[in-house]
This record gives structure tokens, C-alpha cells and sequence, in this order.
């Protein structure tokens, strides 16, 4: 019951017509097992199928479902011995709407599954495979579905086919999406980024489309440019939170449409796409695409927005009455506790003292300017024609640093390591951290941006026909999910009964303002990590840096004004060196490289171009503030480019006998060690283990000594 409520709750991310209509008793998707072995032999290694006919103008997801939706998902009760696999993933198709686009399947879907059976099975015997199945069933109306199906498998000496579902399951799985091993695939940096994947007689296929693995990985609702030349196809795609298109490999199913007897089938191809520079004539003529292709005007030169029906009364009531009950949840939610705690700290303090309904109405203050503040900004954006959406600010790298910084301050603070004093003693964190009038509204404030990562059942449908209606129902809707999220704290301030049940203040606040330091610490640890999937291990790297120097400044601020000075210098130091991850901007985006091997400097040695080689590890400190200070440096890539000198880089981050063995031949034991071979021949020229921007453009223009 529980799974079914979660998926009504998740359904609403298809927006204002689900409001509009009633859920029907009705099944919209009829779910069957069915075996390609009318009898299998003990031990035998056989397929079946979860089979889903879908009412007509409705569908089910795939493993990614796009930008809203749910996968299928079975939970198997095998019999003792027999062994059942995973869902096997056809190749799925694009749906659209409104400004969004899911992944999934319409009519029917055959998903294969492999079974073996023990060795020791008894012949004779029937044994029935049983699962418990569920699947989130969409049109302009979601509906989660759940089902048991069943599985009777006769066991004989000799296994037989069944000559009904053995060749329709040999096809489904001969449909499933190739092995990634077997098609070269590549993934470039840029804006956009660069998929191109290596497919034979790519110029006979058409609606072509890339769908990651990873529900972050890209914008899924952007076109994707499909084009294609002799070396294969190529697809444009935009960053999604991930942020790290072309520094990482990508993982997909290629999916297209071609010609087979006279018609054109579905298929897709499995690929995981390295970094790297894109496949050879890959990039000529757009892909073809028909008249009745779910994604033709999105991927036309002309688009124009959907047009989405005003919300009737009934749904608008319907959608604030989500947004208000999505709010309340809000307050439970792990990303928001560790900022109410600290507010319920602060509040156990003034409760006694008068003062708790001024707080009551200043905190409601601030949690609704604030979602306020939220809702014109997304108006804005949509005017601008970004798609954006709730939480849409931590897709920027930059937030999520200063939130993590901010709640790692916080935590400081809550474990006295500082305390902000005189007219600093409303800014910053001491304006959540400290009680007051400040403290009231900034700490209604925080919780809602704090809140902004954590979806609430019953948000996502409210938002969803937010973002489809005009500015003014738009800021309703807000307001009423704003209403929500602070009437419960509010209401505790004007409530004596409830007061007397908080203690009077004493010593123990002191230990309980101790121990709520670590969920802000909690916080900051799950911010770093969604920088991590933003700007990889340097952002984290930089962050936590930054982070330390903070901590310093602010602890040694206490012994005066010179130590103040002395954390302040440490601080910008710091801060200069480690801000381009921190604001998104990768070593990446400026100096291109490629992996060095000896083999490779030969081969550019003979074409007559410079070669420079950085021998680098992800532990090696110096190495990354090499980096940093001096060869991530626009005017760095810029004379590389100029005078056409190749970029290789020798990673020495896990152990690597050849690189040992170059490092050996320069009398080194590790690194950093920077070559600079010359574009007119001769022996490398090996820099100091400490660089600087003006050596190196030196050293490219030969000029160092």
C-alpha cells in the first residue's frame, strides 16, 4: 500500500491535467509472465518475458524514466534453488509533454528475464515463479498499478520450446540494445556537448536519439541535433545536474529507426562513450525524421511552447490543497531538519522570555518571502525559456558551494569554535544560528532553500502545474506551499499549552546546540557530493580546501586582530586558487589533453609538433596546485594552441609500471615532473617541480632558460 501511495504521489509530475480528471477503477496496463520453454530440463538456463499491453494513448518507463516517472519494478518469489534475473531493458521510445520528455514504452512491451533452474530439480514436478509487480501508468493522468503474476514451469528430462512464445521471445531479445563493447563511442566537452557514436550506414536510419542511463546525466527535454557522415552519427547534448558531460564516460542506448523488409523497425544499440575527441565524419547532414516522429518539432529549426489549458477550479483547489499538504511533509524532510533543529534550539530559548510570537510571525516572514522570491525567479527564467523547475538553483555548482560552506559555518558556530560579535553578530550564519528578530526571518529563510533539493509527497504534481500556468497562479501555488511549510513551527509560538512542554533553558542547551552541529555537518557532506556529480573530484577537492582555510580564519579570528588579518590572507589564497571548480568551470573546459604513453610523443614528435607532458596524481598536492596556478590558465591554452604543441598527461594516480619507468629515466621517484619537448627535435626539456604561468608561455614560445 505504502508503494502504491508513493507512486499516486509521483505521478503528479505530469502536471496540471491530472488535476482535471478522475483516476478510474479501470487498469490501464494488462501484465502477464510468459516462458520461451513450454518445459525445461534441471539445470536448464531459460528466458521469460513480463509482458505489458498498454491501453491505447498510455505508457509505462523505461530504467531512466526522463524527466518525470517510474520504472517497472518485480520483486520475485523463487522457489528454493531457482535463480531469476534482472529486467532486461528494450529499446525505449521518447514521449513528450508539455516542456517535458520521458522514456518508456506505449502499446506493448516485452521485458526478458533469465531464469535457471537448479540442477537438482525434480522431474515432473510444475513449479510456479511468483512476482509482486509495479509500474507507474501515464497519459495526461498517472496512475500506479501493482499486480501479482504468475509462472507455471513444468520440469522434464528433456526441455521443449513453447510454439507460441518462443519465437516472440527470440526477438525481443534479439531487439534488446547491443553490448556496449562491440560500437566505438565518444563524449566532448562543450556547449553543447558532443555524442558521437561509431554506427554503420548511420544515413539509413532515422529518428535517431540518445537516451542516457543516468537520470541526470542531460537535459532530456533539449533537441539533440541528430547528424551522421561516413565515420558514424553525432548528437548534441546539454548538462543536466551532473554537469560533467565530456569529463566522464557516458553510458546509453542510441536508439533509431531502420529499414527492415520494406518497413522501418525500432532498434538501439548499447554504448558507454569514453572522453575523448569526436569520431572522425561523424558531424554532416541531419539525421532524417518523420512527419509522425513524437520528437519532430522538437528537433525542427522552428518550436514553438505547448499550449497547456488554464487549471479549472476544481484542479486549482486540487493543486493548492497538494502544494499546502506538500509543505507540511516538507517539514520532515531530511534536508530540512537540520535547519529546523536549530531553529527549535533557538525557540526553546525565547519561549520563555515573551518574545515567541514576534518570532513566530518573523519566521513565517521569511519562509514565505522567500518562496516568494523563488517563484518570481522561476517566472523569470521561463520567460527567458529556460526549463526549470523546483530545487532548479543547485544545478548551478557555485549554490551548492556557498550551501555547503554555509552549513559547514553553521556547524562551526553551533560547536563554539567562533562566535560572531558586534555588528557581525546578524550576518552570515549567526543570523540561523542566533535567536532574534534576525535570526527568526534568516532562519525561515535558509530552511526554504534548504529545502529546495527535497521533493515532499504531494509537491511534485502542485509544481508541476505551476510551472505550466501563468504568473499568478504560479505564485499561488507557491503561497500555498510556502503557507504549509511554515504554519507548523509558526503555530508552536502561539500556543502556551505546547510551550510549557519545552524546557526552560539550562545546560543542556549547550550540549543539544553540540550535538545539532553534526546534522548541519550531515548536510555539507550530502552538498559535497552533489558537487561531485557537478564539477567531479577537483570541485571537491577545492571545496573542502576553501573549507579548511575558512575553519582557520575563523578560529584563530579569536587571538586578534593580526591573527584575523593572518586567516583573511590564507583565506583569499585559497580562494584564489581553488574558485574554477567551485563556480563549474573545469581544468577541462580550458586545456584540453589527451592520455600520454610513449607511443603517443613519438607519434606527435614525427608530425614535427611540440609535445608537453605533465606528469600528474590526484594525491599529489604540488601537482594540483601546479594545475591550478599555472596551466589551467586561458593564456596557457591559448598558446598551446597557437603553436600547435599537444598536451598529453601521464596519470600516475594508481600504479603504472610505464610511467615508473619514464619517471626513473629523469631520476625521479615521483611526481610532479613536467617535460617540454620541442617542435624542431632534440632532448625534452624538464621544468621545475614548481611552476608558473609565465614559465610555461615561456617555455612554449622558447624562450625559458
Amino acid at each position: 500500500m505504502l508503494r502504491f501511495i508513493a507512486g499516486l504521489i509521483l505521478c503528479a509530475f505530469l502536471v496540471a491535467p491530472a488535476f482535471a480528471q478522475p483516476l478510474t477503477a479501470e487498469r490501464q496496463v494488462q501484465a502477464t509472465l510468459h516462458s520461451a520453454r513450454a518445459a525445461v530440463a534441471p539445470g536448464e538456463r531459460f528466458t521469460i518475458v513480463l509482458r505489458q499491453s498498454i491501453r491505447e494513448h498510455w505508457h509505462t518507463y523505461w530504467i531512466n524514466p526522463g524527466d518525470s516517472g517510474e520504472p517497472t519494478e518485480l520483486t520475485w518469489r523463487a522457489p528454493a534453488g531457482w535463480s531469476v534475473g534482472p529486467i532486461q531493458w528494450p529499446t525505449p521510445e521518447a514521449i513528450p509533454f508539455a516542456m517535458l520528455v520521458n522514456y518508456g514504452y506505449s502499446n506493448e512491451v516485452l521485458f526478458p528475464i533469465e531464469v535457471t533452474a537448479p540442477a537438482n530439480a525434480r522431474v515432473g514436478e510444475t513449479v510456479t515463479l511468483t512476482a509482486d509487480a509495479y509500474w507507474l501508468v501515464c497519459s495526461d493522468i498517472c496512475i500506479p498499478e501493482e499486480a501479482v503474476v504468475t509462472l507455471d514451469v513444468p520440469v522434464a528430462a528433456q526441455g521443449r520450446d513453447d510454439p507460441q512464445w518462443a519465437p516472440r521471445i527470440t526477438d525481443a531479445v534479439a531487439a534488446l540494445p547491443g553490448n556496449a563493447q562491440t560500437v566505438d563511442a565518444r563524449i566532448s566537452a562543450g556547449d553543447p556537448a558532443r555524442l558521437s557514436v561509431a554506427l554503420a550506414d548511420a544515413g539509413a536510419i532515422r529518428n535517431a536519439r540518445f537516451f542516457p542511463f543516468n537520470r541526470d546525466a542531460m537535459r532530456n527535454a533539449e533537441p539533440q541535433a541528430p547528424r551522421f557522415g561516413a565515420g558514424g552519427a553525432s548528437f548534441s547534448l546539454l548538462p543536466g545536474v551532473a554537469n560533467n558531460l565530456g569529463q566522464a564516460p557516458l553510458a546509453g542506448v542510441v536508439a533509431y529507426e531502420a529499414q527492415e523488409g520494406g518497413a522501418w523497425a525500432r532498434r538501439g544499440v548499447e554504448i558507454e562513450a569514453q572522453p575523448g575527441e569526436p569520431i572522425a565524419e561523424s558531424d554532416g547532414a541531419a539525421i532524417a525524421l518523420s512527419s509522425d516522429y513524437a520528437l519532430a518539432e522538437l528537433e525542427g529549426a522552428a518550436t514553438s511552447a505547448p499550449v497547456v489549458e488554464p487549471l479549472s477550479p476544481v484542479a486549482l483547489i486540487a493543486a493548492l490543497g497538494l502544494a499546502f499538504l506538500g509543505g507540511l511533509i516538507l517539514n520532515i524532510m531530511p534536508c530540512v531538519l537540520p535547519v529546523l533543529s536549530v531553529k527549535a534550539l533557538s525557540f526553546a530559548g525565547g519561549a520563555h522570555n515573551g518574545a515567541a510570537r514576534k518570532h513566530g510571525l518573523l519566521y513565517f516572514a521569511g519562509v514565505m518571502a522567500t518562496f516568494m522570491a523563488l517563484a518570481g525567479l522561476l517566472i523569470v527564467l521561463r520567460g527567458a525559456g529556460e526549463a526549470v523547475g523546483w530545487g532548479f538553483q543547485l544545478q548551478a555548482p557555485w549554490v551548492t558551494s556557498a550551501l555547503a560552506l554555509l552549513f559547514f559555518v553553521i556547524g562551526l558556530n553551533l560547536l563554539g569554535v567562533f562566535e560572531l560579535g558586534g555588528a557581525l553578530q546578524n550576518a552570515g550564519s549567526g543570523l540561523t544560528a542566533r535567536g532574534g528578530d534576525a535570526g527568526a526571518f534568516f532562519t525561515g529563510a535558509l530552511a526554504v532553500i534548504a529545502a529546495t533539493p527535497c521533493t515532499a509527497p504531494f509537491m511534485a504534481g502542485a509544481i508541476g502545474a505551476a510551472l505550466t500556468q501563468s504568473a499568478g497562479v504560479m505564485l499561488l501555488i507557491f503561497a500555498a506551499l510556502g503557507l504549509g511549510f511554515a504554519l507548523p513551527l509558526t503555530l508552536l509560538h502561539f500556543l502556551p499549552g505546547l510551550q510549557r512542554l519545552i524546557p526552560k533553558p539550562g545546560a543542556w542547551m549547550k550540549r543539544a546546540k553540540n550535538v545539532l552541529a553534526f546534522p548541519m555537518f550531515a548536510a555539507g557532506i550530502w552538498l559535497a557530493w552533489v558537487l561531485a556529480e557537478q564539477a567531479g573530484s577537483a570541485g571537491v577537492m577545492a571545496l573542502l580546501s576553501v573549507a579548511a582555510a575558512l575553519a582557520f580564519a575563523l578560529f584563530v579570528a579569536r587571538w586578534g586582530r593580526v591573527w584575523l588579518a593572518v586567516g583573511v590572507v590564507v583565506l583569499a589564497i585559497t580562494g584564489g586558487l581553488m574558485w574554477r571548480p567551485l563556480v563549474g568551470i573545469e581544468t577541462q573546459a580550458v586545456l584540453v589533453s589527451e592520455p600520454w604513453s610513449p607511443a603517443r610523443v613519438e607519434e606527435l614528435r614525427a608530425e614535427g609538433r611540440g609535445v608537453f607532458v605533465n606528469f600528474t596524481a590526484a594525491w599529489c598536492v604540488t601537482c594540483k596546485v601546479n594545475e591550478a596556478a599555472a596551466l589551467a590558465r586561458p593564456r596557457v591554452a591559448q598558446a598551446l594552441a597557437e603553436a600547435n604543441v599537444a598536451y598529453l598527461v601521464g596519470d600516475w594516480t594508481n600504479r603504472d609500471e610505464t610511467i615508473a619507468s619514464a619517471l626513473a629515466e629523469y631520476g625521479r621517484a615521483g611526481v610532479p615532473l613536467y617535460l617540454y619537448y620541442p617542435a624542431d627535435g632534440g632532448a625534452a626539456r624538464v621544468l621545475p617541480q614548481i611552476l608558473s604561468e609565465e614559465l610555461v608561455l615561456d617555455t612554449i614560445a622558447g624562450d625559458a632558460p
